[in-house]
């Protein structure tokens, strides 16, 4: 038989064992990385649907403060509006009241009647048609046009005129004359 020769090693020196240390630190440090990763793999998708399961949560958090937060705002303006509007309504009712106070004094500057004058005028009419009336035909008292029945014969007694329409005859030249009177014309 024949016999291998072993080859002798000389006995390890500190450099040799400290890069075999060295390797074996490499070693393992590298099998942890590749642990590591082999874990992260298996476990990856459950920890991204946890993330996205807590992701979702705070995003539904995030619109009900956001919601909450429009709805005071609006609520805010909804009531501000409400408040400039009535202000300057009331504003535009001063501002209304002013411009109507000096239209009409410029218009009574020029001697345009109001509203009230002519009320007033037209009662005075009424006044003094009703006192003609009853100083110029005291027996019977005329029936307005409108209600006076027209007569259907040719008789000269249809054809006579009653005192009525001498009546208002009478009185439509002074109503004209004092509404004359209360407004004078303007000059130009």
């Amino acid at each position: 038989m024949v016999t291998k020769l072993k080859k002798k090693t000389p006995p390890p020196t500190d450099d040799t064992r400290m890069t075999g240390s060295v390797k074996d630190s490499a070693q393992q440090i590298w099998q942890a990385g590749l642990g590591a990763f082999a874990k992260a793999q298996a476990e990856g998708t459950r920890a991204f649907e946890a993330l996205v399961k807590e992701g979702t949560t705070l995003q539904r958090k995030t619109q009900a403060a956001a919601e909450e937060k429009i709805t005071e705002a609006t609520s805010r303006m909804s009531n501000m509006a409400t408040d400039i509007s009535s202000k300057a309504s009331g504003h535009w009712d001063k501002l209304e009241n002013i411009f109507e106070e000096r239209v009409a004094k410029a218009l009574n500057k020029l001697g345009v009647p109001s509203a009230k004058d002519i009320s007033a005028l037209i009662a005075r009419i009424d006044e003094l048609n009703l006192s003609v009336q009853k100083l110029s035909g005291a027996a019977a008292p005329a029936k307005p046009a409108a209600t006076r029945k027209r007569a259907t014969s040719k008789s000269p007694a249809a054809e006579a005129p009653t005192t009525a329409p001498a009546a208002k005859v009478a009185t439509k030249p002074a109503a004209k004359a004092a509404v004359k009177r209360a407004a004078p014309r303007k000059k130009t």
